[in-house]
């Protein structure tokens, strides 16, 4: 059985009273939560205050990025020792907006994976199309680069803690959203191609999130799917409401 996991990426937003805020009332929306597993990623900035406002919650805390090397002349970098000191349990590694905007690259993904993982801290490794991607039919042979390479030299200790999140780049900020039958084709390749990056059993319990548009609206559709095993959101996780109502998402879609 997967636990799923319901991520929130809050991305270039919330100042600390704005973070602290939201983080308090998710905190008190997911008492007694069971079944379930949540991780908010807050910016820098603010994970001091976001952790002691979800002190005791169960709610996981998460970086946005990293750096590979764990100190050095690399100004304005965070690496995954700073994370852990600072009380994350998870980091976001590959986003498709630093993979646009920042230059991230499959081998940048897979020294970050590594550093993650021997920090102790939970890679959540984003893989992704863009629109044109998609139209052209590479879908799946953009997938399988950034799998193999992205988790190229994955230590062992990686392959049980490892979170993937599809994230179709086509449908993040858009408003739409790949169907059930297109998440669920891209969720059972990545399920497959880990097998040869890891192993068939550790295949089995990594955690696919699908991360594109996701909503109150299309939650239980996209969870009822067999290899989506949760959620990594941008836009709503900014809403507690919104959020806790993916967080407490319908085991069975109506």
């Amino acid at each position: 059985m997967r636990t799923p996991l319901l991520a929130g990426n809050w991305k270039l937003n919330c100042l600390q009273k704005e973070a602290t805020e939201l983080a308090s009332a998710l905190a008190a929306g997911c008492t007694g939560l069971a079944g379930r597993e949540v991780m908010v990623a807050p910016t820098y900035t603010s994970i001091a205050a976001v952790r002691e406002a979800l002190a005791g919650s169960g709610i996981g805390l998460g970086g946005q990025d990293l750096y590979w090397e764990s100190d050095g002349a690399y100004t304005g970098e965070v690496s995954a020792e700073m994370l852990v000191d600072a009380g994350c349990s998870h980091v976001i590694i590959g986003h498709s907006e630093r993979r646009q905007y920042f230059g991230e690259t499959d081998q940048t993904v897979a020294n970050k994976t590594r550093a993650a993982v021997e920090a102790g801290l939970v890679p959540v490794v984003c893989v992704g199309e863009t629109l044109e991607e998609r139209e052209g039919g590479k879908t799946l042979d953009v997938i399988r680069r950034q799998v193999e390479g992205g988790l190229a030299g994955l230590p062992p200790a990686g392959h049980e803690t490892l979170v993937v999140a599809y994230e179709p780049v086509w449908a993040i900020g858009t408003g739409k959203t790949a169907t059930t039958e297109q998440a669920e084709q891209v969720h059972a390749e990545i399920r497959a191609l880990l097998a040869t990056v890891t192993s068939a059993g550790a295949s089995a319990g990594t955690r696919i999130l699908y991360g594109g548009s996701v909503k109150p609206g299309n939650v239980d559709e996209l969870m009822a799917c067999p290899n989506v095993d949760g959620a990594l959101v941008g836009g709503a996780s900014l809403k507690a409401d919104d959020f806790l109502r993916i967080v407490h998402f319908k085991e069975t879609a109506s």
